[in-house]
């Protein structure tokens, strides 16, 4: 790498010397004002860039070990410089439009090919800031990732995504990306975003019609927030929806009197019918009872993932019911990979047929979430995001995922959360 100095009157100027120079390839590491403008003289700008050397030349020359940490140490500072550079651009241009009228045309063209500059130059800097991020980043299974995709990289790779779902979509991205659209930071972000959607299989809420009486069992750990989201669905079915349906609950968590005490309290108050079922034999006749409402609801208890006779108890009460059973694998947002792997795999022999994650704000790690969905390629039906009843639940959308894999959770919460009432 080679650093060579620019002067002028204004950053501008000095800019315009340094790319009639070096090109475009030129990277901007400083720019200081080293005199200020007085009555008998000008201001002096100085702008010191760094460009590559030819292979010859490196060959011959030392090792600049100690100049490439000196650039690292200049980022920051030249990252911020790059603001100052469009503010002072700005003020010198009009200084110079209030002493050149005649020439105030050629002044704003001028203005405007020193602002797309200054643009380029910002993405520039931000690919500056990665450039030595392979030496320093964990083994990536022989993943060679261009500089510009590491910010993306990072992002996925904080989240919590499994380290061969990250390598698999990287390899997509570049593969299938046209190369006119790797020059910008802003756009890499954008499409990846995009394929992660695509990978994201969601299962659409549909209206309860009396013709398409449906029966959802929720099944899971304990401790995810089952009774919670069925209390939120409840909520969300009889009142929220434009089109309200006739709601009936059914619970198996005898186990567990403060579940049975609270899920009772939800039915009262939402003067909803409720059943409590002890032994597989008196299923159906639970289920009768409530045939006349359009959508039942169904509480089980918590079990471990290992616990083989409390998940073939639940086995048979699916067997043996007369009506066609939806079967939702409530899971925790914030459990590790491996964890929620095993909990799927040990829950699976149930005939999965969807997915409801809970605990959106409890965790930061949505990555995890993804590589489950994206591994089992089970839909996902809804995302619990707090602890408030009825409110904090939404319809699972991809959109809403990716934003909190890249973004964070909490910048889109109300957002969605209203939206999807």
């Amino acid at each position: 790498m080679k650093f060579l100095t620019f002067s002028g009157e204004t950053p501008a100027v000095a800019l315009k010397l340094a790319q009639k120079e070096c090109g475009e390839n030129a990277l901007v590491v400083s720019t200081k004002q080293i005199r200020k403008k007085t009555i008998n003289s000008t201001s002096l700008y100085e702008v010191v860039v760094a460009v590559e050397e030819t292979e010859e030349k490196y060959k011959k020359s030392k090792p600049i070990k100690k100049r490439d940490e000196d650039v690292l140490l200049n980022i920051s500072n030249a990252a911020k410089q790059i603001s100052n550079i469009a503010r002072v651009t700005t003020n010198s241009f009009e200084v110079v439009g209030r002493e050149k009228e005649n020439s105030s045309l050629g002044t704003n063209e001028e203005l405007g090919d020193i602002k797309q500059e200054i643009t380029k130059l910002a993405d520039k800097i931000k690919l500056i800031q990665e450039m030595f991020w392979e030496e320093k980043a964990p083994n990536r299974n022989n993943l060679q990732i261009p500089p510009e995709f590491s910010e993306i990289y990072k992002l996925a790779k904080k989240s919590g995504m499994g380290d061969d779902h990250l390598e698999n979509i990287m390899n997509l991205t570049l593969e299938h990306m046209p190369s006119r659209m790797r020059s910008n930071s802003s756009t890499i972000k954008r499409y990846f975003q995009v394929l992660l959607r695509k990978l994201i299989p969601i299962r659409v809420e549909s209206q309860i019609t009396k013709r398409s009486k449906r029966v959802m069992m929720f099944v899971g750990p304990t401790g995810v927030g089952k009774t919670t989201t069925i209390a939120k669905l409840a909520a969300r079915y009889s009142y929220i929806l434009e089109k309200r349906s006739k709601v009936g609950i059914i619970t198996l968590d005898t186990y567990r009197i403060g579940a049975v005490e609270q899920l009772f309290q939800y039915a009262k108050m939402m003067r909803l019918p409720i059943e409590d079922v002890v032994d597989p034999s008196d299923f159906n006749s639970a289920l009768n009872s409530l045939n006349h409402c359009d959508l039942i609801l169904i509480d089980t208890v918590g079990s471990s993932q290992y616990d083989k006779q409390k998940l073939t108890k639940l086995e048979n009460f699916i067997r043996r019911s007369d009506f066609k059973i939806d079967v939702n694998l409530v899971l925790s947002a914030g459990c590790k990979l491996e964890d929620l792997e095993d909990i799927y795999e040990n829950f699976s022999f149930l005939d999965i047929d969807t997915l409801v994650f809970t605990k959106f704000d409890e965790t930061k790690a949505f990555g995890t979430v993804f590589s489950l969905i994206y591994n089992i390629n089970k839909p996902v039906s809804y995302f619990s995001i707090g602890q408030e009843v009825p409110d904090d639940i939404v319809v699972a959308s991809s959109d809403f995922l990716v934003n909190c894999i890249l973004e964070g959770f909490n910048t889109k919460k109300d957002e969605h959360a209203k939206s999807s009432k």
